[in-house]
């Protein structure tokens, strides 16, 4: 037998952490940071249940902070095997780990600065120089590929269609006749995507750990390109600027993308568009340099020479000058600046610029956390504070939800409807109590499958 507990990403949709015992095995699937409300926050300090020593080998879904944020900080508790994971989740982690380990030091810095800590002094979840030690730690393999922890058992990443490198994680005992397999989903992405591939579809699944992000939620579905195209036409009528906070891995790719399909089909004007964002320029290059994980029709423009992520007016702004000259430009055109809930970053100056304009719109392009200042303007506050400043909000405030790369219940059951056999039991988890409560209900009501909710720490004895 073997054993399954559950770390993380229950009842919350962050700091997803799963170990496995295989054998005298200890394999963690995911070491996501806990992120949000602060009694989530907190448990990022706690000192993790298994000595990190302990744990053989770590399995990375994909690079977002929520999976692989916390490698750092169990790199610095003891943790020193292998990770594995695809190579573009690989590629993106150089740059997310690193931006974390720096956002760490500098909130400790400014924490110190200020006196607000209760810590004296205050110090990093992790550093600049942890990061680097889990980096050199990163064994990654392509989609496919066999990976064997011994005779035994077999590990392949298969497309998960979430992000770039996001992958379902399949491992099999091929041991006994038939064979056994269990499958982390990881994030599940939508169908027909941009540039990015479907979700492949997976067979023979004994047990299946399931994300519910999306597990109460249908996507809304209005045409994606009609609005966007439309909210960036009324931008131009009215001679304002554009602004969108945008997340800067994923979610600005897929504006650039967006932007050039609707420039080339003529149904918007071509517009000067600023990427206002060094991490996602240095985003935007690994995408372009990892084309072979895209779909079909990306590869095919790409060869016949176009530049998916390119508008024909952008401009690629990592210098504060290049930042600093964006405010020469007064009209007809696109920011697109982290971050994406207008917490931080770039953004904020912009918007301190722009949001007293009339002629100008704010374009939020996905879902905005309560208590952010996204929320607070979309909810219709004609004053936020930027800086310590109460900044009236005139420009227009848009919102269009259907970027999210989360598939939505529907769409995850669509996946499970592909399966040619019911797993043995399916674990709910990366949800809110809602949301996890919703999917699990519906897989019941549908599929009739074994769906159970995890609970933190609760193991659970797997035939593997």
């Amino acid at each position: 037998m073997a054993k399954i507990t559950f770390y993380g990403a229950v009842g919350t949709v962050t700091g997803s952490k799963f170990m496995l015992e295989l054998k005298d095995r200890k394999i963690m699937i995911d070491c996501g940071m806990f992120q949000g409300k602060k009694e989530n926050r907190l448990m990022n300090w706690e000192p993790f249940p298994v000595p990190p020593q302990e744990i053989e080998k770590i399995i990375l879904t994909h690079g977002h902070i929520d999976h692989s944020g916390y490698l750092p900080r169990f790199c610095k508790m003891g943790f020193s095997g292998d990770i594995h994971c695809t190579h573009s989740t690989a590629d993106l982690c150089q740059i997310l780990l690193r931006d974390s380990a720096h956002i760490q030091e500098e909130d400790a810095r400014w924490a110190n600065k200020k006196g607000y800590s209760k810590h004296d002094p205050a110090r990093p979840l992790y550093t600049a120089e942890d990061a680097e030690n889990a980096l050199r730690l990163f064994k990654p393999y392509y989609y496919g590929e066999d990976f064997y922890f011994d005779s035994d058992y077999r590990l392949k990443f298969k497309d998960a269609g979430h992000l770039l490198g996001s992958a379902f994680v399949d491992i099999k005992n091929e041991s006994d006749k038939p064979t056994r397999k269990i499958v982390f989903s990881g994030d599940i992405g939508r169908p027909r995507g941009q540039f990015l591939r479907d979700p492949v579809q997976i067979f023979n699944v004994d047990y299946l750990v399931l994300e519910s992000t999306y597990g109460d939620r249908l996507h809304d579905p209005v045409n994606l390109y009609d609005e966007f195209a439309r909210i960036i036409q009324r931008s131009f009528d009215r001679g304002g600027v554009l602004i969108i906070p945008a997340f800067a891995v994923g979610r600005t790719q897929t504006l650039l993308y967006m932007i050039r399909e609707l420039e080339e089909a003529g149904r918007i004007p071509s517009l000067p568009v600023y990427v206002d964002s060094p991490m996602a320029v240095d985003t935007t290059d690994i995408f372009r340099r990892r084309i072979a994980d895209m779909n079909l029709s990306s590869r095919l423009m790409t060869l016949e020479g176009t530049r998916i992520f390119r508008p024909a007016q952008l401009h690629l702004c990592k210098t504060r000058d290049d930042s600093k000259r964006i405010n020469d430009v007064r009209s007809r055109a696109i920011i697109i600046s982290s971050s994406g809930m207008a917490t931080a970053g770039r953004i904020l100056h912009h918007l301190a610029q722009r949001l007293p304009d009339p002629r100008n719109t704010v374009l939020f392009s996905g879902f905005q956390v309560e208590g952010t200042r996204g929320r607070s303007m979309l909810e219709g506050n004609r004053n936020v504070k930027i800086h310590g400043d109460s900044v009236p909000v005139k420009a227009h405030v848009e919102s269009l939800l259907g970027f999210s790369g989360h598939a939505d219940y529907n769409e995850i059951l669509a996946w499970l409807h592909g399966f040619n056999k019911a797993p043995e039991k399916v674990f709910i988890v990366h949800g809110e109590p809602e949301a996890s409560d919703a999917l699990a209900q519906k897989i019941r009501d549908n599929l009739d499958w074994d769906a159970v909710i995890p609970h933190y720490g609760e193991s659970f004895e797997i035939d593997l």
